[in-house]
């Protein structure tokens, strides 16, 4: 199947599924020419870069690296060890590891407050950093 430029989401609604042969048959609709994952998938920035989503945050986590796997594609529970930085007045104060986060999916991409304009452009994925509004972090001192 030929790839084509097609919007998931516009205007904060969601616009199709991403769908290999296989699962469009298994739903009954076409296929999204999707079968090895999304490529060049570009998210449009609406706040400026990781500097200035630091600042708006004011407190709270910049997560820098995930590891393991904790995402039930089910329930959308999400629970990942992380690693990265405690932000306080909107400057990172410290590094952190060795921590927990976790939320729902659905919360979690409602809770979505800005995506940056700091692009790393060595990604199939071109989206610059989010502010996630609310998650549970959990980890010792």
């Amino acid at each position: 199947m030929a790839t084509r430029d097609s919007a998931l989401v516009s205007g904060g609604i969601l616009q199709r599924y991403i769908l290999s042969s296989y699962s469009a048959r298994k739903l009954g609709l076409t296929t999204t020419a999707n079968a090895g994952g999304v490529h060049n998938l570009k998210v449009a920035a609406n706040a400026g870069d990781r500097a200035s989503l630091l600042a708006g945050m004011g407190t709270g986590l910049l997560v820098t690296e995930l590891m393991g796997q904790g995402v039930n594609g089910v329930t959308g529970d999400y629970s990942r060890g992380a690693g990265g930085f405690w932000v306080e007045n909107g400057q990172i104060a410290y590094p952190v590891d060795g921590i927990t986060i976790a939320g729902n999916l659905k919360q979690m991409f409602a809770s979505i407050e800005a995506v940056g304009s700091d692009v790393d452009p060595r990604s199939h994925v071109s989206t610059g950093s989010i502010l996630v509004g609310k998650m549970t972090v959990a980890g010792n001192d």
